[in-house]
């Protein structure tokens, strides 16, 4: 791209995909402004841990000269990955080696990979408190943007990075997330070694998985001994109304969740009980498969504003990340915008199904009736 004519590049939102697009950009010396609801970097918790794999979230921290940054914040032993039957014993247990491979997936803090990532970008770079309210279509791919302050701006491409309910995506296709049929509701362990050491020696240093007839626990280690819970289930996505519960009364929500777990084993009905932070009610969406859409001049989509999908894939952020190292190469080696546009798109697009289709696979075996068999299965065949 000829960068003397200063295409103005604005990316809608300063999540992993989003970020990592800017800064291989800045790196090439294309100039890009990204544009975030969020008040500041610390405004809100950014979520658990994300293992970053070899071919597409650590090729693009390499693109953007940040994998050496990266392994010194990574924990390795992360990649830990331990079975529970629901009467608590171990089933399957894979321990990651005790020496870093080049092939491994070691883990980090969702909050510790953006921090990074907004450190690495030129001063300003992100404009915070700015929440996209619609975009409208100007002459030759150029669209303006209106946000909910009354700031308008006006870009030759905009990038939507803005996650599920992505406003730019409306401009693309009439998809809207679906409800998969599974609901998280979220808990933790804080000080987890030395407050809760039964449940931290059972989560291991990695995640813990126990999984029976539509119903489970997912423990996920995280640095500073945090460790995140998400009790799942197989249910309406208004299961909270339908029951008369207020998700805001602690104690009925606990009362509801150990009814839904009757007869598993008390050691992991401690999970529900053990919580340092409350119950966060998390109904779990996905974009319908394929999601597809028209090439459009001046816009395009990357991470889940493209292809939204269940986390038991383990693709979400790690394709976000490649998406936006493919569409910041695609940038800097075409003669043009759209040129490269439609180079990214042709990437993105067939390896986006593929992946939100192993997704929908994966949370359909995890919340099963026979979940506990299909998974021990899928660990053993794949270790």
């Amino acid at each position: 791209m000829d960068t003397s004519s200063a295409p103005r590049i604005a990316i809608i939102g300063a999540g992993p995909g989003g970020l990592i697009c800017a800064r291989i950009l800045q790196r090439r010396g294309v100039p890009v402004t990204v544009y975030e609801l969020d008040a500041s970097g610390a405004a809100r918790d950014q979520g658990g841990t994300l293992d970053m794999h070899p071919d597409s979230g650590q090729d693009a921290l390499r693109e953007a000269g940040l994998l050496d940054e990266f392994l010194a914040l990574a924990r390795p032993e992360g990649q830990q990955m331990r079975l529970v039957g629901r009467d608590g014993r171990v089933l399957f247990d894979a321990v990651p080696p005790e020496t870093h491979t080049e092939d491994g997936n070691p883990e980090i803090d969702r909050g510790q990979l953006r921090d990074l990532l907004l450190n690495s970008l030129e001063p300003d770079t992100v404009c915070w408190s700015h929440k996209l309210t619609h975009a409208e279509s100007r002459a030759e791919g150029v669209h303006r943007l209106h946000f909910a302050d009354g700031f308008t701006t006006e870009a030759d491409l905009v990038v939507g990075a803005d996650g599920a309910w992505s406003k730019v995506r409306q401009l693309l296709s009439d998809a809207t997330p679906v409800y998969t049929g599974v609901t998280f509701v979220e808990a933790g362990l804080d000080q987890a070694d030395i407050h809760h050491p039964g449940l931290a020696s059972l989560t291991g240093d990695g995640t813990m998985m126990a999984l029976d007839n539509n119903r489970g626990f997912v423990s996920q280690r995280n640095s500073r001994q945090h460790i995140r819970v998400y009790i799942g289930m197989r249910t309406d996505e208004n299961w909270h109304q339908n029951a008369g519960l207020d998700l805001a009364d602690g104690g009925a929500v606990r009362e509801a969740l150990l009814k839904e777990f009757t007869g598993w084993s008390p050691e992991l009905l401690r999970f529900i009980t053990d919580t340092d932070t409350g119950y966060t009610n998390r109904p779990l969406y996905a974009l319908p498969v394929p999601h597809t859409w028209q090439h459009t001049p001046g816009l395009t989509l990357l991470g889940d504003a493209a292809h939204l999908m269940s986390p038991f894939s383990g693709m979400g952020a790690n394709l976000a990340m490649l998406d936006g190292a493919d569409l910041a190469r695609a940038l800097v080696d075409s003669s043009s915008i759209d040129e490269a546009v439609r180079a990214y798109e042709h990437l993105l697009l067939p390896r986006s199904i593929v992946a939100a289709e192993g997704a929908a696979e994966g949370i359909a075996g995890a919340f099963a009736p026979d979940s506990a068999a299909q998974t021990l299965a899928h660990m053993t065949q794949n270790h």
